[in-house]
């Protein structure tokens, strides 16, 4: 147990302390996030690249409570890939087919130390449905690079991703304690992550002194997707499969909504809009504060029901979803059809 708490203490001291020199540094090589377009609710220049110290943070970490193994080494070179790319994304923006080639390499790292999806549990006969190679590295790649994505998309206020980031990686933890406690290994890593986004929290809460960035928000959607391999999505029921989802939903569901959305407004997938569930909540009037606590409420409620169906309590997981989905109509679905017919 004293290695859980080391390693939530260390990232969170590590990323708390590296912030402001992230800052610095961000000021000094000129990664501004310049208020250029309405899509942007912040109305002055915000130094951006604060993901380096949640990244620092979590390296720190791992090094000083894992032992070095090739998936460890993996991780880490992995997500070093992801962070300069993001990196140099903040300080001079790449293209979409840039971006995407770097996490395909991300992507590539973690299934060359053996990083993998290898099946799934068949909804229908909760047997184990095994990948043969040539299938399971697509899908893994596509996890991977999906779930990155979307936790990307997702970083539109201030503290929102950190704070997601932070209850997904709670969420997976206290499961991987209930299903499997003596995986150490993945228990650290979400603690990892959730001590380095919370360490992070205090300067990017609103109103923020510092943006996470590509740098950020790259890495924590990578590394969440990885460690969800390791960990959840290991387990030969149909229950692992839908527990990451679940954990990951906010980012996960408001992604799949905006794509969606913009193939039926006939707009390209991967153009920006102000139609993401925080838009939409700020355009009720709730301000960035009430809206991000809003949409922590909305991720806790899932995490807490990946925890019921991790444990086989279906009515309790029904119950969570039905109240989460009716709340969110009465708050943005009429808004939302509203806006669709105008």
């Amino acid at each position: 147990m004293y290695k859980y708490i080391i390693s939530l203490s260390v990232a969170f001291i590590v990323s708390c302390i590296m912030t402001p020199f992230a800052i610095k540094l961000a000021r000094k090589i000129g990664a501004i996030d310049v208020p250029k377009d309405n899509r942007r609710v912040h109305k002055k220049p915000i130094p951006r690249m604060g993901g380096v110290a949640i990244f620092l943070g979590f390296v720190v970490s791992i090094l000083v409570t894992l032992p070095m193994d090739k998936k460890i080494i993996g991780l880490i070179a992995g997500s070093t890939v992801i962070v300069i790319m993001g990196i140099m994304d903040d300080t001079k923006p790449l293209s979409p087919k840039q971006k995407f080639v770097g996490q395909l390499i991300g992507a590539a790292i973690l299934v060359s130390v053996g990083i993998t999806i290898e099946g799934f549990g068949n909804p229908i006969t909760d047997k184990w449905v095994g990948f043969p190679i040539y299938l399971s590295i697509p899908v893994t790649i596509i996890w991977i690079v999906g779930i990155t994505n979307t936790v990307n998309l997702i970083d539109g206020l201030d503290g929102l991703a950190a704070g997601v980031a932070s209850i997904a990686a709670l969420s997976l933890a206290y499961i991987t304690y209930i299903q499997n406690p003596d995986n150490m290994v993945v228990m650290i890593l979400t603690l990892s992550v959730a001590g380095a986004s919370l360490g992070f929290l205090p300067y990017n809460f609103n109103p923020a002194k510092v943006f996470m960035g590509d740098t950020g928000s790259l890495f924590l959607g990578y590394i969440l997707s990885a460690i969800s391999i390791l960990g959840v999505l290991k387990g030969a029921t149909a229950i692992a499969t839908i527990v990451p989802v679940l954990a990951l939903g906010l980012p996960i569901f408001d992604t799949a909504f905006a794509i969606i959305r913009r193939f039926l407004n006939g707009k390209p997938i991967f153009e920006a809009d102000k139609g993401h569930l925080h838009h939409r909540l700020l355009s009720r009037g709730l301000g960035q504060r009430k809206t991000v606590l809003t949409l922590y409420a909305i991720s806790a409620l899932l995490g807490i029901s990946a925890v019921f169906i991790s444990n086989n309590e279906f009515v309790y997981c029904f119950i969570t979803i039905f109240f989460l989905t009716t709340t969110l109509y009465r708050s943005i679905g009429k808004e939302s059809i509203r806006s669709k017919n105008k």
